[in-house]
């Protein structure tokens, strides 16, 4: 048994929530860089060049690499051996996502009601998803999620017989619709099968999945490399306005489902894509 001092986990979530609001994760960085030595649009390869020299910017000035700093989202992959001291875990989290957006000078975008829209001031509460696993070690990842992408989500709940086609036509329906929407270009996370919730969940992660790799399924990879053409062939391009790069990649991840379902949900990201990990 191997015990954790949650304190630890509050000051990695506050460093996290800062350094994935101003700096690009590798994969994504390399993802852009290929982007713009490939874009055919001189207009496409022209915003590609600008979101790049915005990103070098904020980096170099510690500026947020785009206005809206998110809702933050927590991913903690948990080993069973783990034992956490010292006050609640949840209470730990929220408390490193307060520090990391106060201290950090962030936007605070969270209200307490989503009627009544009063804001919280410190960005909490977080999104926080708990997963258990092998092992003493904790996987934290932070994914502040900016709503322009968020609102373009969708969920379709599909007859089986709809089978593989039914499922491409809904992700490129999903696209098609965010269009401009979603800051382009953008991140495609997909979730296949489970329930109206998990596939939700699926394709929320699917985002912090580097996009320089494919499932392990040899169907799901296939499907993932023929969707990315195909809307890279839409024509929506960098900021909607034309070009041949309209995503950097397509994930997607996959879970049993009942008989009588098929399950699709779309979570899009913009072209940031912020996303920080880090093991204890």
């Amino acid at each position: 048994m191997r015990t954790i001092n949650v304190n630890d986990v509050t000051q990695n979530i506050k460093e996290m929530c800062i350094e994935a609001n101003h700096f690009l994760s590798d994969d994504m960085k390399c993802a852009m860089d290929k982007a713009v030595k490939e874009e055919k649009s001189p207009l496409g390869r022209q915003i590609l060049e600008q979101l790049e020299e915005n990103l070098q910017i904020a980096g170099e000035d510690m500026i947020p690499i785009c206005q809206d700093t998110g809702m933050a989202v927590v991913f903690m992959e948990i080993g069973q051996d783990v034992h956490f001291e010292g006050g609640i875990l949840e209470d730990a989290i929220n408390e490193g996502v307060r520090e990391g957006y106060t201290e950090g000078y962030l936007r605070k975008s969270v209200v307490k009601d989503p009627i009544f829209r009063e804001n919280t001031k410190d960005n909490t509460p977080a999104v926080i998803h708990y997963e258990m696993v092998p092992g003493e070690q904790v996987k934290i990842t932070v994914a502040p999620k900016g709503f322009g992408s968020e609102n373009m989500s969708r969920v379709f709940m599909l007859k089986p017989a709809d089978g593989i086609e039914g499922v491409k036509n809904a992700i490129l329906t999903a696209v098609k619709d965010a269009g401009p929407n979603a800051c382009p270009p953008m991140v495609v996370g997909v979730g296949i099968g489970g329930t109206f919730e998990k596939c939700a969940l699926m394709a929320k992660k699917a985002l912090t999945r580097p996009v320089n790799e494919h499932s392990e399924i040899p169907y799901v990879k296939e499907m993932e490399e023929e969707l990315l053409q195909k809307i890279n062939s839409s024509g929506i391009g960098p900021g909607g306005l034309g070009g041949s790069t309209t995503a950097l990649a397509v994930n997607i991840n996959t879970y049993p489902t009942h008989i009588a379902g098929l399950p699709v949900a779309i979570n899009i990201c913009c072209h940031v894509n912020r996303h920080a990990v880090r093991v204890l």
